[in-house]
């Protein structure tokens, strides 16, 4: 049986966003520790960047908010930070936005699917092996074999949606 998981929501109104984050942050303690790899302080503080909201961020803008705290931070330290952040599976790179969002599962190593709103710039994590299983096998007929997998499906939110009617 397939699993077919919403790893992160878009927001809804009255979104505990804090708790959210706290959650987030908890978990990639946890996580660094079982695994005994460090989370810094600067790639935890990355990570809060990340969760700040539910939007997509720039590495660029991480490192202007990185500056306001410390004068000294330089882009390498910024995207060793992500790098590291995506290898743990604690965030997952937009590819077509160059842009970063927090991991609804760090523990369960996974390709998501990404859903875009075009209007707000929410994005929503799914995890579905259905379609994991049926791209691999459309791509396995034609003799291609994926190495990389990033889906990302841009339209609007039901905020958004709602607004627009």
């Amino acid at each position: 049986m397939s699993e077919n998981r919403v790893l992160v929501p878009f927001k809804e109104n009255g979104h505990a966003h804090q708790r959210c984050m706290e959650s987030a942050l908890t978990v990639a303690e946890q996580t660094c520790r079982a695994r005994g790899v460090r989370l810094t302080n600067i790639r935890r503080r990355v990570l809060e960047l990340v969760w700040r909201s539910h939007e997509p961020v720039k590495a660029y803008d991480i490192l202007a908010r990185l500056q306001d705290e410390h004068s000294g931070s330089a882009p390498p330290t910024v995207y060793r930070a992500l790098d590291f952040l995506q290898t743990e599976g604690m965030v997952h790179k937009i590819e077509s936005l160059n842009a970063y969002v927090g991991c609804g599962d760090p523990n369960h190593m996974h390709i998501g699917q990404f859903l875009i709103c075009r209007d707000c710039g929410a994005v929503a994590e799914m995890d579905d092996d259905d379609v994991r299983i049926l791209l691999a096998e459309k791509a396995g007929n034609l003799g291609f074999q994926i190495d990389r997998e990033v889906i990302e499906i841009k339209g609007l939110c039901a905020v958004c949606a709602t607004e627009k009617r």
